[in-house]
């Protein structure tokens, strides 16, 4: 039996270049990818700095020199009162004017503005409403409440859609079958009025006294229903992506060292489709946010002294009347909630094509 030849001292070297070459190549992740196709992205980026920049404005707002949303001037000169660039200043400092019931944060930052800014506030730029409060204070409080609901909303939503259609997809069979025909009953039926049902009904004063001694109040409530009834979509498209990888090798790797069922769905399986999760995150964040204006403008939604936008165009167009069009108390709200859901959708076809490797030489 002959010994094997070893190489000549040409091919050797050569070996050991491409050696050399290969251990200094070093691979991208999927995720440091996308980012980088993103990024050539103006239009995704522009909306992504937009809605960063609103989500901080909106935490720090009561930091900022703002009038109070909510405390009512009850002289006729500020009502109604169009944008304008007259200086203001708080009639007196309290935490109780600047905001009601604000939480321990909140409280916190107030007493940090009242430190910084003393009495002096930013001039009614957005003008004054029915009762003289400040426009714009009461838009920036308001992004707070419906960008919350839209984030939290959309959690639960996705919480309880990946989860449902990842165990259905993965187990396949009648387990599969039983799952998604309860997808298509809850389908058929109207959901917007089941969601003001429910609202109606947990709004009810025995029923709201005893959520509130748990801590639980309405906005809380609105939070979770809302989200307990998006989860439809996600399921089926989590599903779908499911059933195309629960063949693949990885996942029978993952059988033969005796992974269990739960870990294999929600350590492996998961985890590989959270691209087109966070793609649906950004596009059902925009219809939460709109479906929340809407119930607020029918007043099934957030109600005073809370604000949010749809409460702010309600309010807006219940005074727009033949005798006088106080055209401010639309424009400027309906600007911000239009603004922030074009940025959401823009971003949202911006990370749809970075995550799509289809699209990676495009």
């Amino acid at each position: 039996m002959s010994a094997v030849e070893s190489p000549p001292p040409a091919a050797k070297a050569r070996y050991e270049t491409l050696l050399d070459e290969a251990a200094q190549i070093r691979g991208i992740s999927l995720w440091k990818d996308a980012w980088r196709r993103l990024q050539k992205n103006w239009a995704a980026m522009g909306s992504l700095y937009y809605l960063a920049g609103l989500a901080l404005l909106a935490f720090f707002t009561p930091l900022l020199p703002l009038q109070s949303p909510g405390y009512q001037v009850a002289d006729s000169q500020h009502k109604y009162q169009p944008p304008n660039l007259e200086p203001a200043r708080l009639s007196s400092d309290p935490i109780d004017q600047l905001w009601n019931n604000a939480g321990p944060v909140t409280s916190g930052l107030l007493r940090a503005r009242l430190g910084i800014f003393g009495r002096w506030s930013i001039p009614s730029l957005c003008g004054r409403d029915e009762l003289g409060r400040d426009v714009l204070a009461r838009i920036l409080w308001g992004a707070r409440v419906s960008i919350i609901v839209g984030v939290v909303a959309t959690l639960v939503s996705l919480a309880i859609g990946v989860s449902y259609g990842a165990v259905s997809g993965y187990l396949g069979g009648v387990v599969d079958a039983a799952m998604m025909r309860i997808v298509d009953i809850l389908y058929s039926i109207p959901f917007i009025f089941v969601v003001i049902f429910l609202i109606m009904i947990l709004s009810e004063d025995s029923i709201k006294g005893g959520l509130e001694a748990w801590g639980i109040n309405q906005i809380v409530i609105f939070y979770f229903v809302i989200g307990a009834f998006y989860w439809l979509t996600m399921a089926r498209v989590v599903r779908g992506q499911i059933i195309s990888l629960k063949n693949e090798q990885f996942v029978d790797a993952a059988r033969t060292i005796g992974a269990s069922t739960p870990r294999i769905v929600f350590r492996h399986l998961i985890p590989n489709v959270l691209g087109i999760v966070v793609v649906y995150l950004t596009l059902t964040i925009p219809s939460v946010m709109l479906f929340e204006s809407f119930l607020s403008f029918l007043g099934l939604g957030v109600q005073p002294p809370d604000v949010s936008w749809g409460l702010l165009m309600m309010e807006g167009l219940k005074v727009i009347t033949p005798i006088g069009i106080h055209w401010w108390l639309v424009l400027f709200p309906g600007l911000a909630l239009a603004a922030t859901l074009f940025a959401l959708n823009f971003l949202g076809d911006g990370l749809r094509d970075a995550l799509d490797p289809r699209m990676k030489n495009r």
